[in-house]
């Protein structure tokens, strides 16, 4: 058993890149933690996960594109179900404070 704190954090990202670490996976879910410092998804890329995904963030503010314009604006605390195949883009996330997800990935 290891003792972590979904708040600890080693390096915040910088450039393009936000951090994902896995926290646990199985043969039909995938838990994640993303860390976001100001990065988006860049504007030709969709993403179109052929699993579902639940996510909340913990902390910050993002704002995500469904493919057809629906935007939600997201603060620390909201979550949404993304259904498998559903479009979408992140259009903004905050830097201060950083944004730290957690993602459910599943069948």
């Amino acid at each position: 058993m290891i003792l972590k704190n979904i708040f600890q954090i080693a390096e915040l990202p910088g450039g393009d890149s936000e951090i994902f670490e896995t926290l646990c996976k199985g043969q039909h879910i995938h838990v994640e933690k993303i860390i976001s410092n100001g990065q988006t998804t860049p504007e030709n890329k969709w993403y179109d996960a052929q699993k579902n995904e639940w996510v909340v963030l913990i902390q910050g503010k993002a704002r995500l594109e469904m493919e057809g314009g629906n935007t939600i604006d997201l603060s620390a605390g909201d979550y949404l179900l993304i259904p498998a195949g559903q479009k979408h883009r992140v259009v903004y996330t905050s830097s201060n404070p950083h944004c730290i997800w957690l993602a459910i990935h599943f069948d």
